[in-house]
């Protein structure tokens, strides 16, 4: 079983996914939480698989609750995913390079939740992928240059193309299909390469290849 808790403010919003998550075979709520600090004890207290985190809460915050969250190698396991009202919330890609796994807007379709959270315990695709790659790009535009990529020097050349493919977007199916190999050699491929650059899960691989410059705002297909 997926177990996932529930953080938000809201009484209604959490009761609306309660229900979807709880009539799933393989998922069930874990636990609910009305603020960041509370948020913070039922992770440390129930170790859910998924936490769906509000970015705007009170007491703590979403973000803050998640860079706890992240910084705590006992919750190493423990995946985030933000959700938020608008596509574009300034606060949502400076989650993901706290070590959230992703994001998704409120209103997403019932069935794109499911997914997500199915997704992002697999550690197999990041979640709402089209809004995220657009919030990414539109706040990599707006930030300093590039690092320098030192960071890429021991990755391998097919682990940067990999790596770019990532940052694009692409899952690792459309990766096979791209570079002619077969699924589970594109999903080899993109493991190593986020260990070597000890990324948490693939979001922190595509925020570290935009970082780096070896993905650039406009190159979203």
């Amino acid at each position: 079983m997926i177990r996932v808790l529930l953080a938000d403010d809201q009484s209604l919003v959490r009761a609306g996914f309660r229900a979807l998550l709880d009539a799933q075979p393989d998922i069930e709520v874990a636990g609910e939480a009305s603020d960041g600090e509370e948020a913070l004890r039922r992770v440390r207290e129930l170790r859910p698989d998924v936490v769906l985190m509000d970015i705007r809460m009170p007491l703590l915050d979403g973000l803050a609750a998640t860079r706890r969250i992240t910084e705590d190698p006992a919750l190493a396991d423990v995946k985030v995913v933000m959700l938020t009202t608008f596509e574009l919330d300034e606060y949502v890609f400076e989650a993901i390079r706290s070590g959230a796994s992703g994001f998704l807007v409120k209103d997403t379709e019932p069935e794109e939740l499911l997914r997500a959270v199915r997704s992002v315990v697999g550690g197999d695709a990041l979640l709402s992928p089209g809004v995220t790659r657009r919030l990414i790009a539109e706040f990599a535009a707006r930030s300093k240059e590039p690092a320098a990529a030192d960071a890429l020097v021991h990755l391998t050349e097919r682990e940067r193309e990999v790596m770019a493919l990532v940052g694009i977007g692409l899952s690792n199916e459309e990766i096979a299909r791209r570079l002619v190999v077969s699924p589970l050699t594109a999903k080899t491929h993109v493991s190593r390469t986020m260990v070597k650059l000890g990324a948490r899960d693939r979001a922190q691989l595509v925020v570290l290849a935009y970082e780096s410059g070896l993905v650039r705002p406009g190159w979203l297909g």
